[in-house]
């Protein structure tokens, strides 16, 4: 595909956003983004560095002073990209229950918020992208190409995210999983910035019974339509 464009992903933890837009940005062989990550790091350093993730001003200065990169995947163990804080590779250490207990509460600060969607934003200027969230379609990029909200039940998800863990020799328990889901889901939707809500033009995907190759599938023939329309626009 020659001309450039903008893909915003958005949607809860585990609905499949995050294998969606990998594959989407491999086979449009363009850049892929999941700004989950990005909180997910900040989380992990201010944690690395005994800072309580409660301390809104601590954890918000260190957004701003914190070296992240997010890099092509360098190790052959399942990662879709390489994720180094100050150098160092943090990529599955972000995949913790320690991480997914505090990444909401630090994910809700203004200051990181602000600091991570000038990234965000920074990146998506440099050329065509797919970018996975929670607020892509409606604050970091509200004039994206095509918006997708892509969304599953609370129980599938949990499942997701228990095997996930399993596959990877990691202890897991399902119904601390499904607690923790629930809660993270409750605090995400009610945000008083950035809340997780579909863009009023993005188009709502549920994957609960759909296989990857469906949701693909989907997802570029909704990209065909929203670039057609474009070009007639244009």
């Amino acid at each position: 595909m020659k001309e450039s464009f903008i893909i915003a992903l958005d949607g809860s933890a585990a609905s499949g956003k995050s294998t969606l837009g990998c594959a989407l940005a491999k086979k449009l062989n363009c850049l892929y983004l999941d700004t989950g990550v990005m909180y997910r790091a900040v989380t992990w350093a201010a944690l690395h560095h005994h800072i309580d993730p409660t301390d809104e001003a601590a954890v918000s200065a260190l957004a701003e002073t914190i070296r992240l990169e997010i890099l092509p995947p360098n190790e052959n163990d399942g990662r879709q990209a390489t994720i180094l804080v100050d150098g160092t590779d943090i990529t599955w250490e972000i995949r913790t229950p320690e991480i997914d207990a505090h990444v909401s509460l630090v994910s809700s600060y203004p200051g990181v918020r602000a600091v991570l969607t000038r990234q965000q934003r920074d990146i998506a200027r440099r050329g065509s992208v797919v970018m996975v969230g929670r607020d892509i379609g409606t604050v970091v990029l509200p004039d994206a190409d095509l918006k997708l909200f892509i969304e599953a039940s609370v129980e599938v998800r949990a499942r997701r995210r228990y095997e996930e863990r399993i596959a990877r020799g990691e202890p897991a328990d399902y119904d601390a999983i499904l607690a923790a889901m629930v809660r993270r889901d409750k605090l995400d939707r009610e945000k008083p910035i950035s809340p997780m809500v579909p863009a009023d033009d993005a188009i709502i995907i549920n994957t609960d019974n759909l296989s990857p190759e469906a949701v693909m599938s989907r997802a570029l023939a909704l990209l065909e339509e929203a670039l057609s329309a474009k070009k007639e626009r244009a």
